[in-house]
């Protein structure tokens, strides 16, 4: 299990706790973002060709493996995954498109090596959405494997709806796709219905199925792309589908944050993934569609690393593991702290240190007592340095203590300070 910054035994108990129900041992997991495709159906989300190309080079450099995007939609698109595809990218490109001859055709004509078709398998769909037999579902996406086979692509056929098929179709649907050529198999939760355990069952299915690697894509309409993405992986799948900050039709799928982080913190994944870049994607999308990061969303939110409770704050002011399993900085976020009528005795002597004001005890608790008399709520906030030695501005004004704390400096660094200067180091290594 990794050990990030964490020093103590707390995070031995939790590694314990964690590791108690896992199915394998997950050493490798492979990530494909679908920002360009799949989020950009997240409502009023829509990028230009230029936005598209900056997005890609950019997750390119985080680290994911595969990038999706489907030149189906418009002629921007299509000329977008032409672009991509020139690139160079290190993350293969991928064009999706449905199980038609003339959607392949418009990847090859951007020199796509991949391609991702999909088609629906769940009788709900069949009949309300396509009008089709099973039988000819079958047909249809045989077919279109076949051609895509004939015309050199290597494909990802994803069985659409697959969390409401009918099993024993879905077993023989599946076999019969990998039999006509298809490189990986796709396992869509379509509707976002699955527990944990009945996603681990669908990739069991498709496992019984096939020995082909195998993607998952799971919606998040009942909060649970998440556990759902990471329960398929404990079960067998490869590769997990995620976008940024979980962009995409209705409510969504899996977080890149969420999910890479996870496996980290973990998992012990490790990637070469840049997670500092994580708050910059996050706010380059915001940027490019005019819209805000949710405040609470985990990692790369404001409040995720915004501390307002008093006996919060006295834990974070001496030691920030008190409260974050990951620092700020390795995900590019800030920390803050909140000052106003919950802010407590620790709160307020920590405000007069930031004021260079000595304080006592009783002085504390008169300023406590106040902030919490203007029945005024939040007053204001400030960004906590990521070093848990205080600046010069928020010393104690004790002379003798600044002395001793500079030649402290001086010596050997806690072990806690030392040990996240070792995982600084190991990431400006990769």
């Amino acid at each position: 299990m990794p050990r990030l910054n964490h020093n103590e035994d707390y995070w031995l108990y939790t590694c314990a706790y964690n590791s108690s129900n896992k199915e394998r041992k997950i050493s490798s997991v492979k990530i494909l973002d679908s920002t360009l495709r799949e989020g950009e159906q997240s409502l009023g989300i829509s990028f230009t060709k230029r936005q598209r190309l900056q997005l890609a080079w950019m997750l390119d450099y985080f680290g994911v493996d595969s990038i999706e995007i489907s030149p189906v939609i418009s002629d921007s698109h299509f000329e977008s995954l032409k672009e991509m595809v020139r690139a160079g990218f290190s993350a293969q490109i991928i064009s999706h498109g449905r199980a038609l001859p003339e959607d392949i055709e418009l990847a090859r004509k951007c020199d796509a090596e991949w391609v991702a078709m999909y088609h629906s398998v769940s009788d709900i769909h069949l009949k309300s959405k396509l009008r089709i037999t099973r039988e000819q579902a079958l047909e249809r996406s045989i077919r279109a494997v076949e051609y895509a086979r004939q015309h050199g692509l290597k494909l990802r056929f994803t069985v659409e709806d697959a969390s409401r098929a009918e099993p024993s179709y879905l077993n023989s649907f599946i076999t019969e796709i990998a039999k006509a050529g298809a490189n990986r198999i796709g396992i869509p939760d379509t509707v976002g219905v699955m527990l944990p355990g009945g996603m681990a069952n669908l990739v069991r299915l498709a496992r019984d199925a096939t020995d082909l690697p195998i993607d998952v894509h799971c919606h998040n309409d009942l909060g649970l792309a998440l556990a759902n993405s990471l329960a398929a992986m404990e079960a067998g799948a490869d590769q997990i589908h995620t976008t940024i900050d979980g962009l995409g039709e209705r409510v969504g799928i899996a977080s890149l944050a969420e999910v890479t982080m996870v496996l980290r913190l973990l998992y012990g994944v490790e990637r070469n993934f840049r997670y500092e870049m994580l708050s910059e994607l996050s706010a380059l999308v915001a940027n490019y569609t005019g819209s805000q990061i949710p405040h609470s969303k985990p990692l790369v939110g404001r409040n995720a690393y915004t501390h307002k409770a008093g006996t919060h704050l006295s834990a974070i002011i001496s030691d920030p593991e008190a409260y974050e399993v990951v620092s700020p900085r390795e995900v590019g976020n800030r920390r803050r702290i909140v000052f106003g009528e919950l802010s407590g005795k620790n709160g307020a002597a920590f405000l007069l240190r930031i004021l260079g004001v000595e304080s006592t005890s009783e002085i504390s608790r008169k300023i406590a007592r106040g902030l919490k008399n203007l029945q005024c709520g939040d007053l204001f906030e400030i960004e906590l340095p990521e070093s848990r030695e205080l600046p010069h501005s928020m010393s104690s004004g004790n002379k003798k203590e600044e002395a001793e704390d500079e030649e402290q400096a001086k010596g050997t660094r806690p072990e806690s300070l030392q040990a996240e200067a070792n995982v600084e180091q190991a990431l400006r290594a990769r």
